[in-house]
Order: structure tokens, then sequence, then C-alpha cells
């Protein structure tokens, strides 16, 4: 395969979030978005509060394959607990929040060397924050969206990241606060009911985070994930130079069928149609298009918009899953919107995805979905 090369300029302006660049290949994009127009993957090496639960690090060689491929981006889910040094075998309580296993960090620090050798940009996500995460399983002492003890520690957090990698420049390196902010019912329940967070919630949580990076490097990039799990632009920020990010998951009876995680009951979901009428509702292009016009008025009006987590669980057979989602980035791509995979091997990657229905390319021992690659490689 050719290593493609991707031609970028980019500024950053003070304020940290207008960062601009495009590949010479968007040129004919007619909307003009302050983010470069990354292409890549979530990488899940620190994804579980107990690092014992974490997956091994990411080889080399998936660097130099992304590269190779087209790829420019990575994003590094984080759960803070997993670079604490705590006990366990006990609820996590307010102070352990501020015990920093320096060791961790310096694995963290590893994954992010090996993507920049490899040219690509790192954003750095707090995946589960003090007080905050989509994801149950974990205890936390108290609620970021409500709580002062639960901010100050967030911002503890952001700012030691910040020093650590204050003479990093923000085109190599980005942060993105929060995964997927949602109010939800009950952090420990799978299936919470969520709504989301008070607008002027968020921005007193992003704004005091924002300060506490740019207190160390006024120019480092922030970015926020869109209100209700990634859905909602957030008007509350526009003014803060606080890019958005989007997600990639729309509807999720395509993207998340039979997952468990996602559906109280995963087995009994209806078959999945790209377009056609699943449920109570017909499933079409004209939808995605209703649900991202308010991320590219965001782009027209000046705020950098990226899409920081997408693709399909692999139970949607193959088919469906690349009709949608071609769907889904050909709107991007038409907005000047990047993207990143939720991984990159896995059950929503391009190897080892698991799916039933693929002819997998054997890749060095893996299993290469080379029609996902290509359906990504036309962006």
């Amino acid at each position: 395969m050719q290593r493609r090369t991707f031609i970028k300029t980019t500024a950053v302006a003070a304020t940290g979030a207008a960062v601009t660049g495009l590949p010479a290949m968007a040129a004919a994009v007619k909307t003009k978005n302050k983010l470069p127009r990354w292409k890549g993957f979530n990488l899940l090496d620190f994804f579980s509060p107990d690092p014992e639960h974490n997956s091994h690090p990411t080889p080399e060689d998936y660097f130099k394959w992304m590269q190779d491929w087209g790829f420019d981006f990575i994003r590094i889910p984080v759960a803070y607990p997993c670079y604490l040094n705590i006990d366990r075998t006990k609820d996590i309580v307010e102070d352990d929040v501020y015990e920093i296993d320096t060791k961790m960090i310096d694995q963290i620090d590893a994954l992010v060397q090996k993507a920049h050798k490899y040219n690509m940009h790192v954003s750095l996500n707090l995946h589960r924050a003090p007080g905050y995460c989509i994801n149950a399983g974990f205890h936390e002492p108290f609620n970021l969206w409500k709580d002062q003890a639960a901010l100050d520690a967030f911002c503890f957090h952001w700012n030691m990241w910040a020093k650590r990698y204050k003479e990093v420049s923000p085109k190599k390196l980005s942060f993105d606060l929060v995964n997927e902010p949602s109010m939800r019912e009950d952090m420990n329940e799978q299936h919470s009911k969520s709504g989301p967070v008070a607008g002027e919630d968020y921005r007193r949580v992003a704004k005091a985070a924002a300060e506490a990076i740019r207190k160390e490097n006024p120019h480092r990039l922030i970015i926020a994930d869109g209100n209700s799990g990634g859905s909602n632009v957030i008007p509350q920020l526009t003014d803060l130079g606080i890019a958005q990010s989007c997600r990639g998951y729309n509807p999720g009876a395509i993207s998340h069928y039979k997952a468990s995680w996602a559906n109280k009951d995963p087995e009994h979901m209806p078959e999945p149609k790209w377009p056609g009428q699943v449920g109570d509702k017909y499933l079409s292009r004209q939808m995605l298009e209703d649900f991202y016009k308010p991320w590219i008025d965001l782009v027209k009006s000046g705020v950098g918009v990226h899409c920081g987590e997408g693709g399909c669980y692999n139970k949607t057979p193959h088919d469906v899953f690349l009709a949608w989602f071609g769907d889904v980035l050909n709107i991007l791509t038409t907005n000047d919107i990047g993207f990143a995979i939720w991984n990159f091997a896995g059950d929503f990657g391009v190897l080892d995805s698991g799916r039933a229905d693929v002819a997998y390319e054997d890749w060095y021992g893996h299993k290469l979905d080379r029609k996902f690659l290509q359906l990504m490689q036309k962006q």
C-alpha cells in the first residue's frame, strides 16, 4: 500500500482553539473548519479504571500501518483511576483522586510519544473524569456537574497534564476535557436514564478546566464533547475558544445493534437496514443530515468541530454498516469535519473486528476489513 502524504498548513490563535490546516484533498470542500480534518482512531490502552484490566500496549506496527494508510489522528480515552496509586479493593474516596501514580503517567506518555513518532496528532481525553463517566462499573465519590470538590479535582488533573505537556505544540497535542457529558440519574447503573447537562453547569466546568490548562500554556487546543452523550452542540461554550466534538453513532439502532452496554434487551432489537424501516422509525440519509446540521452550522460560525468517536459494533450486517457509515463520512467530509473510529483493532475496528460476514484479508497475521479501510480512505 502506497503511503499517502497529507499536506497541512496550521496556525494557532492565542486562545488555543483556532487551529487551522486542511489536507490538500479537501480543497473542494465548501465549509472551512477551524480544526484540521483529522482521520484516525481511538486507542483503548488506558480505557479501564483498573490498570490490570487494560489491554496490552498498542504495537508500534499499528502506528506504521495507520500512517501508511493515510491516517493522522489518535484519541486516547483515559480513565483517571488507572493512573492513581490507590487501594482498589475499596471504593474510591475524595482524597484518593490526588494520589497520582507517576509510573502509570509515564506509560500514557510512552503511548503519546509513539503516536508522535508517526506524525499523529494526539487528543488526550478523560473518558472517566473525577465525578463523571458515561459508563457504569466504578464508584465515584462526587458529581462533576454538581460538586465543587469534583470540579477542583477535575482541574487538578488537567493542570497536571498541562504542565507535563507544556512545551508540546498544539499541532501535535490537544486535550478533550471529558467524554460524552450527560446528567445520569445513577452513575453506577448501566442503563440509568440520562439527559443533557444544564448548559450553565457545562460552561462552569469547561471554563474552569480551560483556565487550569491555559495557565500552563495559553495556546493549548481544547476540545469539549457534545452534550447528551456527544450528540448536541453546546452553545454556552462558543465564546470560550474551545472546539467541540460530535459523534458518528446516530442512529444507535445501526451503530449499536445487539450491544449489551447500550441496550436493555439487545437480543430482541429489530434487524437494521439502511435505508429502511427499523422498528418504529424510517432510517435514511435525511435523518443524518438533520442530526449533523447543528454541527455544520457550528463550523460555519467559526467554532472548530471534529467527530471524536464513530463506527459500528460488529453485530450489524456488514453491508448495512458500510452503506450507513458511507453516508455519515460523506456528510462529515463534505463539511470539512474529520473523524476517529472507536478502535483500530477490535469489535468496531478495521482489524480483527470479529464480524461473521466479512471476507477478511490476511494482514501480517491479523484480519483486515479491506472494504471498511477503503471506505475511510476515500474521505
